[in-house]
């Protein structure tokens, strides 16, 4: 499992031009069962991703996103092994 740290590298306003773009991007991961959860950092400096599956396939992934594309931010993969998990999220955890 994956968490991905973004960092924007642009202005926010550069960011906003293109997050219809980036909102689509992220509904084809999570349709692709790539994506588990997302959401913006506070304060509002990039985002987070949780991520399952294959490094290569989610660093492809990654490299098709709009603000990859723009160049408007930076990927921070951290992998982990998910051990434990709250009630209801077990299929998280691996064996």
């Amino acid at each position: 499992m994956f968490v991905v740290s973004l960092t924007y590298t642009a202005s926010l306003s550069d960011v906003d031009a293109l997050l219809p773009a980036h909102v689509e991007w992220l509904k084809h991961a999570y349709a692709d069962g790539l994506f588990l959860a997302s959401g913006r950092k506070v304060p509002r400096e990039g985002g987070v991703i949780l991520a399952r599956g294959e490094r290569a396939a989610l660093e492809a992934r990654l490299a098709q996103d709009p603000f990859a594309k723009g160049g408007l931010a930076r990927y921070d993969i951290i992998e982990f092994v998910p051990s434990m998990a709250a009630t209801g999220l077990e299929s998280l955890t691996e064996a």
